[in-house]
């Protein structure tokens, strides 16, 4: 029974990230906040009596969603390397033929991963604060794992869509590596932004100092889906290498920059903190019949316009030796 009751608790954590991954993110945020309070007058209760072995275990949990998290990723590397297909040749016959060659799936799939490996790194944290374990080696981990899903994985994608891009050139048999090396800009800029944030002893209340590493992983993660489905022609950007290098530059920029962007929970429950994350939720939920798979990019551009409109409380500004 006290197994069950666990599962339960972890099953709500799931459905609220469930709720959050399709832009209802306001009930995401009131959800998360019942159900961590629940989560934490549970673990003081005495339903669980001093069993050392059992806080022992479950010590470990957030780690354990740490790696999860990470081997997704990994997972989401393998998906996306594969995806692309090539050609073989073949002797038989005794005259040389050239062979189309498949990746084991679609390029999508990764993107599905990075959004599990997303699933991970939220409950990674709120079990942790949950059961108030918190310890050096979780931070750095968490870190580590990040920079692999949300970092180097994307750094694929984009790899994959300059090699697609520059392989439909005139001079393809002549492109150098170097047309598709800015696709590791991502995982290079996404780890100086992760070292910066936990030197920094982990932000600010209420929102970030430069764009956090899993918004960029998301919104990547969610270019395969424009790219297999290509609404209204969009897809079809993907295919030019300028507009690759902008993206990649523009969200390198944004991850080192020293704006202000929002958290998507508020520091203070009232209107004037929480009315940027409430238009989010409000705007993308209306828009998700209407634009598909493209609400993600687009709830991703909403962030960066409600970031940059909204001013910080004084209260939750950095000082100047920040």
């Amino acid at each position: 029974m006290k197994l069950l009751k666990f599962i339960v608790y972890i099953s709500g954590y799931i459905a609220c990230w469930y709720a959050y991954h399709n832009s209802i993110s306001c009930i995401s945020s009131v959800l998360d906040a019942v159900i961590y309070d629940i989560f934490q007058c549970y673990a003081r209760s005495d339903t669980f009596p001093d069993n050392p072995y059992f806080w022992h275990t479950m010590k470990h949990l957030p780690n354990l969603l740490t790696l999860g998290n990470l081997f997704c990723g990994c997972i989401a590397i393998a998906y996306i390397l594969t995806a692309q297909p090539y050609t073989s040749m073949s002797l038989e016959g005794g005259m040389p033929t050239w062979n189309w060659v498949y990746g084991a799936e679609q390029i999508y799939l990764g993107s599905i991963f990075i959004g599990i490996a997303a699933i991970c790194d939220l409950l990674d944290g709120f079990v942790a604060r949950a059961l108030n374990v918190f310890s050096p080696i979780g931070k750095d981990l968490d870190s580590l794992a990040d920079i692999v899903s949300f970092g180097v994985a994307p750094s694929m994608i984009f790899y994959k869509f300059l090699w697609d891009a520059l392989m439909s050139e005139k001079n393809a048999m002549d492109v150098s590596m170097l047309g598709m090396a800015p696709a590791f800009l991502i995982a290079c800029f996404g780890a100086l932004r992760l070292a910066r944030f936990n030197i920094s002893g982990g932000g600010h209340k209420g929102f970030f100092t430069g764009m956090p590493i899993p918004a960029v992983g998301i919104f990547v993660a969610s270019l395969p889906l424009l790219a297999w489905y290509n609404p209204w022609g969009l897809g079809n950007f993907l295919h030019n290498k300028w507009v690759i290098y902008a993206v990649i530059g523009l969200l390198c920029w944004f991850m080192v920059s020293r704006i202000s962007f929002i958290k998507l929970m508020p520091a203070k429950w009232n209107i004037a903190s929480a009315w940027p994350q409430l238009v989010l939720i409000v705007v993308s939920a209306i828009s998700i019949p209407f634009l598909h798979v493209a609400v993600v990019p687009f709830a991703f551009v909403l962030y960066i316009i409600l970031s940059l409109i909204h001013r910080q409380p004084k209260e939750n500004l950095p000082t100047q030796t920040e």
